[in-house]
């Protein structure tokens, strides 16, 4: 219990003195191990952790969780989301707020990572809400938080690898976080609401949009329900894996993009290189992990 205590709190250390956190990890595991049991032993679980880890199955599906996000964002389809979610609730005050947040929540279902989620929101939504003169703390602070979904509502990379750690089911993990992700998106929307309420001046109310140009936006969530019911709905009828699962949702988004007419060969390259950053980013961070 000590010895666990320490370790933490040294790679919490490390990590606040701006040492990324995979070699913080990977020091005070070899430093632990090395210190309590053998150093020949510490520096040969190195390879061997690495090994077991990139041989993984299971492990397969973070980098296809991580594609699929990436070609829903690069090519695109996300603002339709942001476009579909703004026709419905733009016109009250603070709707592009609330859109937004309905957006990192759709975004999350299909991408898994809340890195992405803010990021992507960042470039779509922002820009919008600075030029309908939104205030940079509710700007900010609802794409921000609007990324903190993506823990929760699968399918979560951070689920995947908390799944692996622990020796605990992921589709479980996946189903169980459903309600917590729409109950959180709910009471963010409610804060913007209070917000919008309290101090209109940062949440400017929008335009209202006419019906036939709501339903012609809802032509862009299609993707969105296509993937998240393929995904969580083969998971909860036990019908594939979670890898198999983030396969074909892979797969899927890369063909939808395809029939969009929105992916090139540069695209797909550059999707294909961000996708193995991350993934090795992630990656590097879980061999700390499973050696700690």
């Amino acid at each position: 219990m000590i010895v666990g205590s320490i370790a933490m709190a040294t790679a919490i250390f490390l990590a606040f003195l701006r040492v990324p956190l995979a070699f913080a990890l990977l020091a005070v595991s070899v430093a632990g191990i090395g210190f309590a049991i053998n150093w020949n032993i510490a520096f040969q679980l190195i390879p061997l952790t690495i090994s077991d880890a990139v041989l993984s199955y299971d492990l397969a599906v973070v980098p296809m969780f991580i594609l699929m996000g990436n070609v829903i964002s690069k090519t695109g389809i996300a603002q339709d989301l942001c476009r579909a979610a703004y026709a419905f609730v733009g016109n009250v005050r603070g709707g592009l707020a609330l859109s937004t947040m309905v957006a990192c929540s759709g975004f999350s279902a299909v991408c898994g990572s809340s890195y992405a989620t803010a990021a992507t929101m960042a470039k779509v939504s922002y820009p919008s809400m600075k030029k309908y003169r939104y205030s940079d703390e509710l700007a900010a602070g609802t794409i921000a938080a609007g990324g903190t979904i993506g823990i929760l509502i699968p399918p979560s990379i951070i689920m995947v690898i908390y799944g692996i750690l622990t020796q605990t089911n992921i589709g479980d993990l996946f189903i169980a976080g459903v309600v917590p992700g729409l109950l959180g998106l709910a009471m963010y929307m409610l804060a913007i609401r209070l917000v919008a309420a309290r101090k209109p001046e940062h949440a400017p109310q929008g335009e209202r949009t006419p019906w036939p140009e709501k339903l012609r936006a809802l032509s862009g969530v299609w993707p969105f329900l296509l993937l998240f019911g393929l995904i969580i709905g083969g998971l909860y009828a036990r019908l594939f894996t979670p890898t198999e699962a983030a396969g074909m949702g892979a797969g899927l988004a890369i063909l939808i993009a395809t029939l969009h007419g929105r992916l090139s060969w540069a695209t797909l390259r550059t999707i294909i290189v961000d996708t193995a950053y991350t993934s090795v980013s992630l990656y590097t961070v879980l061999f700390g992990a499973l050696m700690l």
